[in-house]
């Protein structure tokens, strides 16, 4: 595991594989980190194909530094843009969650270091569509107020969300804006999927435009999707996108 700094400072945990190029970079999910299942698997995949292949924790994830409390998306999608600056040429985006937010941010800034986007479960502006709508009126003043609220997680303890968290995600929302992926672009979901349902993958394929999109439901997968069945069609995508 190697460690860089960030522009803005911050350190992060990165783990390279040395491989044959475009690179392979995973961005995680929400409060998660590189040794989930996916990450893992990927890991283990690229090294068998000797593929080129990269994975990090955003600040306050994982191993990298920094409080979760004090991330938001901007700093997260900062995060990620300094450990693709690691990958020579361009890249294939793996996204996962708010990973896929995130990967979708980057192909819509820098299309021309994205060579082709893989989006798992994708959750492009949860924290408005979920955390903030979802909200009660008296969860939203507690909010504004006091600047963080806990709400629960079928993955552990409650997830605090900050007011900054919410009112940052407003400047990074991408279902409100164009959105054009030049890039070859799969995207993947579960069907039985409770945390990002499907309705919210079919409303980005409608939104965004390119010439090469493609959605793939897989029924009763869930939020996870990292059955052996899903994991396959994760590398599947990544060589429909290399091609």
């Amino acid at each position: 595991m190697d460690t860089i700094a960030t522009p803005q400072g911050r350190r992060l945990a990165v783990m390279r594989q040395a491989g044959q190029g475009p690179h392979v970079v995973f961005l995680g999910g929400f409060r998660s980190d590189m040794t989930g299942t996916k990450a893992a698997w990927l890991a283990d995949w690229a090294e068998a194909r000797g593929r080129a292949f990269l994975r990090f924790d955003y600040s306050g994830h994982g191993q990298s530094e920094g409080a979760f409390e004090d991330g938001t998306i901007g700093q997260w999608l900062e995060d990620a843009e300094a450990v693709l600056d690691l990958a020579p040429g361009r890249a294939i985006l793996v996204g996962s969650s708010m990973g896929g937010w995130i990967s979708l941010l980057i192909a819509r800034r820098a299309p021309h270091r994205v060579a082709g986007l893989v989006t798992v479960a994708a959750a492009p502006d949860f924290t408005e569509d979920s955390y903030w709508d979802g909200a009660s009126e008296e969860q939203k003043a507690r909010l504004m107020a006091e600047g963080v609220i806990h709400v629960p997680s079928d993955y552990g303890a409650p997830y605090p969300i900050t007011r900054r968290l919410i009112e940052d995600g407003r400047d990074h929302l991408l279902l409100r804006e164009p959105l054009h992926l030049p890039m070859p672009t799969r995207m993947l979901q579960g069907s039985a999927d409770a945390d990002v349902p499907p309705a919210t993958a079919y409303r980005l394929l409608d939104h965004a435009t390119g010439p090469n999109l493609r959605l793939t439901v897989v029924k009763d997968a869930d939020h996870r999707f990292s059955s052996p069945r899903c994991l396959k069609l994760i590398a599947q995508a990544i060589g429909e996108v290399s091609d």
